[in-house]
């Protein structure tokens, strides 16, 4: 194996283990302190959003774009308007966001629920994708009657999400950097 792909695999290998680490602190830090992680994305969104806006009133002063210039104004306006929003109230635009997660849910719990009724003869164990679509909409209802148990929720598991996708980048550049050590 030449050189340059070592020196490249060793510094991935590093990098992963680094990005490991920090999305293994952020989630642990989310079940710590949901409440405070869910202001922190609702900040962190805004913060995009203010961004993207701001760069997209800069790209209504170029000659050449790929979209009308009232279109791009409009989505500068928005973005400017939201991210300000997140800035200014986290919390809610947070449960805003809830809202629309928890009629996603009832859309798709439904969904699931005719689904299930439609491919009945088709299939076997179809009472477990209407049972989905049940919970679902159960889920929906909850987040909608108890939003700040939902925002709760919501923060818990992205926690759990965040602490397995760091555990995943740590196995993979420790596997990285051994791999390396062996040549």
């Amino acid at each position: 194996m030449s050189s340059v792909l070592q020196r490249g695999i060793g510094r991935t290998g590093w990098l992963l283990v680094i990005y490991g680490i920090i999305s293994i602190l952020f989630g642990l830090s989310a079940f710590i302190w949901p409440g405070s992680t869910i202001v922190a994305l609702a900040w962190a969104f805004g913060i995009m959003a203010l961004a993207e806006g701001i760069a997209s009133v800069f790209a209504l002063f170029q000659r050449h774009g790929g979209i009308s210039r009232g279109w791009l104004a409009l989505y500068a306006l928005a973005s400017m308007v939201f991210g300000l929003l997140a800035i200014w109230h986290p919390l809610a635009v947070a449960n805003v966001l809830l809202v629309f997660l928890a009629a996603w849910l009832v859309v798709a719990g439904i969904y699931r629920m005719v689904f299930a009724v439609r491919v009945r003869k088709e299939i076997r164990g179809e009472w477990m994708i209407a049972l989905s679509g049940l919970l679902a909409i159960a889920l929906g209802v909850l987040f909608v009657a108890y939003p700040v148990a939902g925002l709760l929720t919501v923060a818990i598991w992205i926690g759990a999400a965040a602490v397995f996708y760091g555990v995943l980048q740590l196995i993979a550049g420790l596997r990285l950097h051994r791999w390396k050590a062996s040549f």
